[in-house]
């Protein structure tokens, strides 16, 4: 598929997906709402990648969302107000799904950003496994300077990244954390002096991903998001659920063990692709 707002590339394994608007500081117009989930979503059903990066170009990461996603009212022009609002509802939940699928995938998401992550790219990066930053980078809840409380998920996952008070902080504000800041309070793995440097070391980064067995990393991924929501004994049990029905010794294991005694790189199975629908 062709898109509009990003570049897709896939490459050793690693799916690069790269803000392409520079001169409208990325900023996430209606397009790019329907374009980034259909993006995840097929790369995560094709099994096409073992992990996803995402950078931007130009000055900053994103300037948030574009105010001609609500601009249209279309069939709710005349509603009655009730009707109208309740429409609108479904309207925010479409936007926070579209995050929701970087969480919910199967495979790791990796998001390189520089300059500014401003307003809905808050909660862009916030839904991401690990996010990365330049030294002259920053992060905004920046809704809440024009009179809007955030709503696409900065307000839901960021209490979980960084201690609450600190969260709170910075939503009632919307001043600006800068990337030494964010190093500090673990928003972000690591702080690079430039862009380029940056997306050399998160590609390396992937690539030591990539290098792994797909199934355990997804494993991770599911084991780490569900403990993030459920109690330790709860977790600690759907461990042993999964670990029953998916780890196999005598294959990834084996291969792990078998490329380390011949000093060569593992040769893992992809994860299945995911059939869509059921078949008649």
């Amino acid at each position: 598929m062709s898109y509009t707002t990003f570049d897709l590339s896939i490459d050793n394994h690693i799916a690069h997906i790269q803000l392409n608007r520079p001169e409208q500081l990325n900023t996430m117009v209606p397009a790019f709402w329907r374009e980034l989930p259909a993006a995840i979503k097929q790369l995560d059903r094709d099994a096409a990648a073992r992990v996803i990066v995402i950078s931007s170009t130009g000055k900053h990461f994103s300037a948030g969302m574009d105010l001609a996603v609500f601009a249209n009212d279309g069939l709710t022009a005349n509603a009655e107000m009730g009707r109208k609002q309740e429409a609108l509802r479904h309207l925010v939940l479409e936007l926070q799904d579209s995050f929701s699928v970087m969480e919910n995938c199967r495979i790791p998401v990796l998001v390189a950003i520089q300059g500014g992550a401003i307003g809905g790219a808050v909660d862009m990066t916030t839904a991401a496994d690990c996010r990365y930053i330049t030294a002259d980078g920053f992060f905004t809840v920046y809704e809440t300077k024009i009179g809007m409380t955030a709503d696409v998920g900065t307000l839901q996952r960021l209490p979980k990244l960084i201690p609450e008070g600190l969260a709170r902080e910075l939503a009632y504000t919307g001043r600006r954390m800068y990337a030494d800041e964010a190093l500090n309070c673990g928003l972000v793995n690591k702080v690079y002096d430039d862009q380029d440097t940056m997306l050399a070391g998160v590609m390396a980064i992937a690539a030591e991903i990539a290098e792994n067995s797909p199934l355990a990393v997804t494993g991770c991924k599911e084991m780490i998001n569900y403990c993030r929501d459920h109690s330790t004994a709860d977790s600690l049990r759907y461990m042993s659920i999964w670990q029953t029905g998916m780890f196999h010794p005598e294959t990834d294991m084996m291969e792990a063990f078998a490329a380390k005694a011949e000093k060569r790189p593992t040769n893992f199975d992809e994860l299945s692709p995911i059939t869509a629908g059921i078949k008649g």
